[in-house]
């Protein structure tokens, strides 16, 4: 599968949020590569949404790397425990961003890396609770990938990181609300969650 270029990137965020699904994320832990595919997005977009970090281009150490080119990794920390990985969309200098929010392994061997990454253990070592519990969120899906703030910043033109093409778009794709922003006054009836 070919990888995406960095001006995939550089469009609307929400034809990048849609387009990304399907697609296959390739993560590099330890010499291993590991290969997702992503089944949830959810965008934002600093110049109108309240929900967004940079919300009114907002420039803080934190949102900083919203503003940069597109194609730049952006991780987060939320309640002082879980990573959050976005990609960076639009023109460098206009804040907005794809959260990845779910994913799936392609294969059971990557659903095994992936196991062994977050628990320790491969797959079949797990208790039905961790199986239940393995990738259901972004964090969960960052634990899995072995990502943190130290990747913040990165270009998915990195052979630790990148996105790739399968050349098989979903047929069906589902919209909703944003999960987890109360806070945002009218952005939270936004309907910019998209998700298989």
């Amino acid at each position: 599968m070919e990888r995406i270029p960095l001006e995939f990137f550089a469009r609307d965020t929400l034809t990048v949020a849609r387009e990304l699904l399907g697609k296959y994320l390739v993560r590099t832990v330890a010499d291993q590569q590991i290969t997702v595919r992503i089944t949830e997005t959810e965008a934002y977009i600093g110049r109108m949404d309240k929900a967004c970090h940079a919300y009114g281009y907002k420039r803080t150490s934190r949102t900083e790397t919203l503003f940069a080119q597109p194609g730049t990794v952006y991780i987060y920390l939320i309640y002082g425990m879980y990573h959050c990985l976005n990609f960076v969309t639009e023109a460098e200098g206009e804040p907005a961003a794809v959260l990845i929010r779910g994913v799936e392994p392609a294969t059971p061997a990557d659903r095994n890396a992936l196991a062994v990454v977050r628990f320790g253990k491969g797959y079949d070592g797990l208790s039905s609770y961790q199986r239940k519990n393995f990738l259901n969120g972004p964090g969960k899906l960052c634990k899995g990938l072995s990502l943190t703030k130290a990747q913040n910043g990165l270009l998915l033109s990195e052979d630790s990181l990148y996105v790739t093409d399968p050349h098989d778009p979903p047929q069906t794709i589902k919209v909703g609300k944003r999960v987890g922003i109360d806070y945002a006054e009218e952005a939270v009836d936004f309907p910019w969650r998209f998700y298989l």
